[in-house]
């Protein structure tokens, strides 16, 4: 791709998708933009037919203006969910339509599923020993017809490289705005969910939206703890510092915690120094070793060992790809939040 060519994403667009998924990477990716507010990718959106009426699930139908012959073009294929996907949902197979609209994605291209579509990734082949996420209600039948998916319905969603899949609805969110982070760095990624109204990063997996028993509303919260740690991440932090922060004993604390945020303290506490070390090296000069220390890591050597966990990559490596304006780094399946603290003014003209 030369640098004057903004990457191609084309969505495809199945009978009985959901409007809202269908809006997400036209809105994430399309909100991305340089500092001289270029538009950093180009959305469209493709039919298994000619161009036309698609069903959606809804009391209306969307006008696609591409054929299945966009997706020849395509840097990365978007498939949202359908609730009309046949054969591909009942017996894991594909349709004759969606057989050749696969035969004309071109080999390296992105393949990117969000809820449901995950079943068409997985019919078509494209997820067989690989990890893979869906909606945590389809997880079960999921199993039982693709036991070849190493499938956690866990997770928001899962980044194994060229294949990503999410789990339901606004997961798709989730999804989308790592990739923004992943070809692009913290800082674009976090202008896109300032736009969008969202969190850069969702902490915890679907278990936090399955059906459960309502908490008593006045037990306490854990988020005091969480804002005193999140303006602490460079010093030594205890877990029960963050206890005595809400004056509970460790046990109830670690309770309440993993029932708000969906992993342990000691994780969330994790993740949050690897996203404060993520925007240090994307966005300041300082050595390797002042950023371990002012992202609470200690030592070089241990923040080389988390990011290598949780990204895949070296601090050294991480810094040269965003130096060299590079995309790709960052392709680890857990990313976490890093508070946007400073927000810019928002360029009206260009997020209507």
């Amino acid at each position: 791709m030369t640098p004057d060519r903004r990457h191609r994403v084309v969505v495809l667009a199945l009978d009985g998708l959901l409007p809202f998924e269908l809006g997400i990477p036209q809105r994430i990716f399309g909100l991305a933009r340089t500092p001289e507010r270029r538009r950093l990718y180009e959305v469209v959106t493709c039919s298994v037919r000619p161009p036309g009426p698609v069903r959606a699930d809804a009391d209306f139908d969307i006008l696609v203006p591409h054929g299945p012959e966009a997706l020849a073009t395509a840097d990365t294929v978007v498939i949202p969910a359908s609730y009309e996907l046949g054969p591909v949902y009942e017996q894991g197979v594909l349709t004759e339509e969606l057989k050749a609209a696969f035969a004309m994605v071109r080999p390296g291209t992105r393949l990117v599923a969000i809820c449901t579509g995950a079943y068409v990734l997985a019919a078509a082949g494209r997820l067989d020993g690989r990890p893979a996420t869906t909606h945590w209600a389809h997880a079960e039948h999921f199993q039982r017809l693709f036991p070849q998916v190493a499938l956690d319905p866990d997770v928001l969603f899962v980044d194994d490289g060229d294949v990503l899949t999410s789990a339901g609805v606004a997961a798709g969110i989730d999804l989308c705005v790592h990739l923004v982070r992943r070809d692009h760095g913290t800082a674009v990624a976090n202008d896109v969910a300032r736009l969008t109204v969202v969190p850069p990063h969702r902490d915890g997996g679907q278990a936090q939206y399955i059906a459960r028993p309502v908490p008593d509303p006045q037990q306490a919260s854990t988020s005091r703890a969480r804002a005193w740690a999140l303006d602490r991440l460079h010093e030594p932090i205890q877990l029960r510092d963050l206890a005595e922060r809400e004056a509970m004993s460790v046990r109830t604390f670690t309770r309440r915690f993993r029932e708000e945020v969906g992993v342990s303290p000691g994780q969330w506490l994790t993740r949050q120094r690897v996203e404060r070390a993520r925007h240090l090296l994307e966005s300041t000069d300082l050595g390797i070793d002042q950023v371990a220390r002012d992202a609470g890591f200690g030592t070089a050597q241990s923040m080389r060992q988390h990011l290598q966990a949780a990204l895949g990559v070296t601090p050294t490596a991480y810094r040269r790809t965003f130096r060299d304006g590079g995309a790709g780094a960052g392709a680890g399946r857990r990313l976490s939040r890093f508070p946007d603290l400073c927000p810019q003014p928002v360029d009206r003209d260009s997020t209507g």
